[in-house]
């Protein structure tokens, strides 16, 4: 901790435009040494992603490579007249997130290379449309239910089938409506067909009548991607085009969710989701860091046990109680009331990072500010969702608690930097 800020202090000190001038020789060291390290480093845990300096000193580039893609994003999108909607920026961009993501997926450090998604919402402010966010929760939503409730028949299709076909249906009326004021009429229809669906279905199912709801709702989506093709041709518009060829993907996408799990997942991999999801119950193998967890965060109680007087951390039930599962240690000591604070501090941290990211005058800091506030955020939400079985165990670090030099350096300098380039905002 003294070394951390030993060195935030140095980050201060430097001019801002350094890190401006730089940014691009950064991130190129960055790949460089995520490159180096598939080679080199040992196998610890599975994965390679440990340079081993000493015995003592390893070090996880991983970490440092966060701040390097920030940087770098933070450059290129401040270029003069820059426009985040075009394939060359898109494909730049793209490749300046992806580029350290695979290369530390090829380490098998899984959890550090999904913290890059993250970046989405940086480029959703910058312009990205926000049917790509919600492309991505519905993809997260088709797999969650592809994995739960495929094998519950209705009628000709399955419950994960029903589910995401309702969805599709009401995506593509909302489209519908947001694309064109005159067919805004027929995505209300289509909207209350769904809705008294059902509602007749439920009517029908309280009284023991098959309502054949499976085939009211592959009808209607059918008559869905027939109106939307009806659509573009009336009104020579792509965009309804567009609009049909996209629940048309997403049909294709609820389909290949087995294949995704089955043949892409590894098999460690499928086992913690399958635990997440209550698919499968493995109390003394994948299941029992979150099973002990949620143990300790329960047994703090309302105020806690007190400063190391937890027994289930005490007593080491809880693996990684000092790294990836910190968060039951502060559960167990110091309870509701200590918890909730720790959200709290973290909430209002990220409101800060917002606040000071949006007064910026240069989109350098502006873009860079998000960078921060959304890898602190993601870390955030997947590390005590994974500690209280929310999110499935991927194995990152709470920001500022957890154990791990690495990790505190790449925090530390991810945020002095912003620190450095908001002192000089009013000389700017």
């Amino acid at each position: 901790m003294g070394g951390a800020l030993a060195f935030g202090f140095v980050l201060l000190k430097l001019d801002s435009g350094v890190y401006d001038l730089l940014s691009y020789f950064i991130y190129a060291g960055a790949i460089l040494l995520l490159i180096v390290t598939i080679f080199i480093a040992p196998d610890i845990k599975g994965s390679r992603s440990w340079l081993v300096i000493t015995n003592d000193i390893r070090l996880q580039p991983a970490e440092f490579a966060k701040f390097a893609a920030a940087l770098t994003l933070a450059k290129y999108m401040s270029s003069y007249n820059f426009k985040l909607m075009t394939v060359k920026n898109l494909f730049v961009v793209c490749a300046i997130i992806l580029m350290p993501m695979v290369l530390i997926f090829l380490q098998k450090e899984t959890g550090s290379a999904l913290v890059y998604l993250a970046f989405v919402f940086v480029l959703y402010r910058e312009g990205l449309p926000g049917i790509v966010l919600y492309s991505g929760f519905l993809a997260i939503v088709f797999f969650v239910v592809g994995l739960k409730y495929s094998d519950i028949p209705v009628d000709i299709i399955s419950m994960a089938e029903l589910i995401a076909f309702v969805l599709i249906i009401l995506t593509s009326a909302f489209l519908i409506g947001t694309e064109n004021r005159e067919a805004r009429k027929g995505a209300w229809y289509i909207t209350a067909l769904l809705i008294g669906a059902l509602i007749f279905a439920s009517v029908l199912s309280y009284f023991g009548i098959n309502p054949y709801l499976g085939y009211i709702v592959v009808i209607l989506l059918a008559a869905v991607i027939g109106y939307l093709i009806f659509l573009s041709w009336k009104y020579w518009s792509k965009a309804f085009l567009i609009i049909s060829l996209y629940a048309v993907v997403c049909i294709g996408f609820i389909y290949s969710v087995n294949y995704l799990f089955d043949d892409i997942l590894q098999p460690h991999q499928q086992t913690r989701l399958r635990v997440t999801f209550g698919l499968e119950e493995d109390p003394m193998g994948a299941g029992y860091n979150v099973i002990q967890s949620k143990i300790a965060v329960g047994s703090g109680g309302f105020l806690g046990k007190g400063y190391l007087h937890g027994t289930q951390t005490k007593l080491k039930y809880v693996p990684e109680q000092d790294t990836d599962f910190i968060y039951c240690t502060i559960g167990e000591e110091t309870g509701f009331v200590g918890s909730v604070t720790v959200l709290l501090l973290f909430l209002a941290l990220i409101v800060r990072l917002i606040y000071l990211a949006e007064r910026q005058k240069e989109a350098f800091g502006r873009i860079y500010g998000y960078c921060v506030a959304s890898i602190i955020l993601f870390h955030i939400i997947i590390n005590i969702g994974m500690v209280i079985g929310l999110t499935p165990v991927i194995g990152i670090p709470l920001p500022f608690f957890s154990y791990g030099g690495s990790s505190l350096l790449g925090f530390t300098i991810l945020l002095f930097i912003f620190l450095r380039i908001d002192m000089t905002r009013k000389r700017r």
